[in-house]
């Protein structure tokens, strides 16, 4: 089964193939990313996240999830030595460069929870698959050309429980910023991708290998299970060492 919907203003796409698959269990994960939406987006008045911002909610009465985004953020940002990092320069919180890597993540586990064994889980590009393709192969993901707007792909993966990420300029613009040098905008890469042992690590790691600069792909390169593809903005390509093993 494979069903794309719209949330949190991004196609969510779920293709199953395991033959156990029902639509019961696709809409428990379709329900899922909407409780996601509701609780961590900023663009939404309700959210928890927007009513934290507002100072309406005291950190001792945060949602269980809430607390455990904000946990995960604190430990990426100590990670990555501060170019992760939720706090914007209003003082006000966002969690969009960790919450859906992660809730992919969680979604992927549901999945596995009832049985489900081949199956690829995507929100706008970041990706978690499991097992095998319809084919029976290693499951096929494309790095989109980000200077090409017909969805050219400039490289195609080919993994296996492996999450794919990738961080850019090309969709929605300047939005990603180094937070340790007074929140410059980030002009000299266009795009970071990430592959990783899952979705959440992939996710977290190309935000801030994005917000390095041209000097993320190094940190990719120094992270053991992780290899990364970053295209500057002259479309000069530069790669990991054993990123061309994900190719065949």
């Amino acid at each position: 089964m494979k069903e794309t919907r719209i949330i949190m203003g991004m196609p969510v796409v779920l293709e199953v193939l395991d033959e156990t698959i029902n639509q019961e269990i696709l809409n428990e994960i379709f329900d899922y990313f909407v409780y996601i939406d509701e609780k961590f987006s900023t663009y939404k008045s309700t959210s928890e996240i927007s009513a934290i911002n507002r100072g309406e909610i005291d950190a001792s009465h945060y949602s269980e999830d809430m607390k455990k985004v904000f946990d995960l953020s604190e430990e990426t940002k100590k990670i990555t030595k501060g170019y992760f990092d939720i706090h914007k320069k209003d003082g006000s919180y966002d969690t969009s460069g960790m919450v859906k890597g992660w809730a992919i993540f969680n979604a992927a586990k549901m999945l596995k929870d009832k049985g489900m064994e081949n199956f690829c889980v995507e929100i706008a590009g970041d990706i978690q698959v499991s097992g095998l393709n319809k084919q029976g192969e290693a499951w096929k993901v494309g790095i989109q050309n980000p200077f090409n707007k017909k969805q050219e792909s400039v490289k195609t993966l080919y993994i296996k429980d492996k999450g794919v990420a990738t961080s850019g300029t090309y969709v929605r613009g300047n939005h990603i910023y180094n937070p340790k040098d007074n929140g410059t905008i980030m002009k000299d890469i266009v795009s970071m991708t990430v592959i990783g042992p899952n979705i959440y690590e992939a996710d977290r790691f190309a935000t801030a290998a994005f917000a390095m600069g041209k000097e993320g792909i190094k940190f990719i390169e120094s992270l053991e299970g992780f290899e990364g593809y970053m295209i500057d903005v002259n479309g000069v390509a530069t790669m990991t060492s054993k990123f061309d093993e994900l190719l065949c």
